[in-house]
């Protein structure tokens, strides 16, 4: 990836780093205080299996520390973490549907309109990812590239 694509404002770096904190502490959630939260949203599709579903949460919660860290770090990984990031979103999206269609109370999302809302922040979370780290504007460049 090119240097000119890694060069992000002082407003991206401020919001990469805050992503990445919020990133920390939702990995730190996944292993500690919001655990039971966080098995709430395991959509039952992939598994019923209770001791599974405390691993997928585990697991879940060492990436987004990973993730965090490296949000916070920036640097030259910053535009891939931020295009794995966004494809993390979107992998854990059917969580947050399966809160939605099935009505499950966890973090505070108690009616419908709370967890619809959630939802809607998904997109935002998944651009936020790829702009703070430059990788929206590499992502855009590459695609004008490849259809000259």
């Amino acid at each position: 990836m090119e240097k000119k694509f890694n060069k992000t404002s002082t407003i991206q770096n401020i919001l990469r780093i805050v992503l990445g904190a919020f990133m920390l502490y939702a990995g730190i959630g996944h292993l500690t205080f919001l655990r039971t939260e966080f098995q709430a949203q395991v959509p039952t599709w992939i598994t019923t299996d209770e001791a599974f579903m405390d691993f997928i949460v585990l697991a879940s919660g060492v990436v987004e520390i990973i993730f965090g860290v490296l949000m916070i770090y920036g640097g030259r990984l910053k535009i891939k973490t931020g295009i794995v990031l966004a494809i993390f979103y979107i992998l854990i999206f059917p969580g947050n549907i399966n809160q939605y269609v099935n009505e499950i109370d966890s973090f505070g999302l108690n009616t419908d309109k709370q967890r619809l809302i959630r939802l809607a922040f998904q997109p935002v979370l998944i651009i936020w990812a790829l702009w703070s780290t430059g990788a929206l504007k590499y992502l855009i460049s590459k695609k004008k590239n490849s259809n000259k």
